[in-house]
Order: structure tokens, then C-alpha cells, then sequence
């Protein structure tokens, strides 16, 4: 897709503020911070873990396929100071509508949380990519310092 850069997550850390959560397309790395349940949300699906109980990420994910929904993509389109902006992408289709696609503003923790449960891509815009510092130093002297965790580790 034109003007987007795919990413992937590659780390989530602990954080004295909640959880940092590293995304990378293979040469750059960014960060952004996001609350600690989210953080854990999103590393349980990554790690393989499951939950005796669906968790909020897990219902919401179930509803959107009730209704005949797909999760497309993510996409993170904006940055105001250290806050991030992102938009859920998805199509419905069912019995009753014909195809529909839907578009919602959403905080990208709780899109990156859809998006790996349903196994959707996730998207930066361009401006705001080449606009966020490259934060993959930082994210090797953490792991140095932690002495891991090479993936994920909330």
C-alpha cells in the first residue's frame, strides 16, 4: 500500500509508566507507551498464552466476527506530542447488509490488540513514520541491560 509502512511488534517492555511497545519494519524501530493490561493483552496472544476467560480484547474480536465483520488493518495516522492516532479498518458482510467498509478512530493499543488476534497488518503512515525517532539503539540497550528479552516480555 502506497504512503504506509507495515510493521510488526518486537518487543513490549515493562515500563515504570505502563508498558512500552516497540513496532519495527525490519530497519527502523519506534516506541510509544500504552497501559499495562493492553500491554499484557497484547503480549498473551503474541506468547501464545490463552486466557481461562475471553478478555476485553478476545469479546470484542468475537463480536466483529458475530456480525459478520473482519478485522483488514490498522493503520497509526498521526502523532500530537508523545500521543499516537490510529484508525480500525474492517469489513462487514452478512444476511443482512451487503459489503460494508468500516472505518473507527481508536487508540493503537487497543488496535494492535485486535490486529494480533485476528492476525491483521498493521500500517504507519508515512509523514508520521519518517517523523518518529528510530528507536532501535534504544531498544538493543534495554535488552542488554535486561539481559534479554529478545521478543517480548511483559
Amino acid at each position: 500500500m502506497s504512503g504506509l509502512i507495515r510493521v510488526e511488534p518486537v518487543a513490549l517492555l515493562p515500563t515504570q509508566a505502563g508498558c512500552a511497545v516497540f513496532l519495527g519494519d525490519g530497519q527502523k524501530v519506534i516506541v510509544f507507551y500504552i497501559d499495562p493490561s493492553i500491554g499484557a493483552s497484547i503480549n498473551a496472544v503474541l506468547s501464545g498464552a490463552k486466557a481461562p476467560r475471553p478478555l476485553s480484547h478476545d469479546l470484542f474480536n468475537q463480536a466483529i466476527e458475530a456480525f459478520g465483520a473482519q478485522i483488514n488493518r490498522v493503520v497509526i495516522v498521526r502523532r500530537e506530542d508523545d500521543v499516537f492516532f490510529a484508525r480500525l479498518f474492517m469489513t462487514a458482510e452478512n444476511e443482512v447488509m451487503e459489503r460494508k467498509i468500516v472505518e473507527l478512530d481508536a487508540r493503537p493499543s487497543d488496535c494492535i490488540a485486535l490486529a494480533v488476534r485476528s492476525e491483521a497488518p498493521i500500517y504507519v503512515l508515512d509523514d508520521v513514520w519518517n517523523d518518529v525517532e528510530d528507536m532501535s539503539s534504544i531498544l538493543e540497550d534495554l535488552r542488554t541491560q535486561q539481559n534479554g528479552p529478545q521478543g517480548f516480555g511483559v
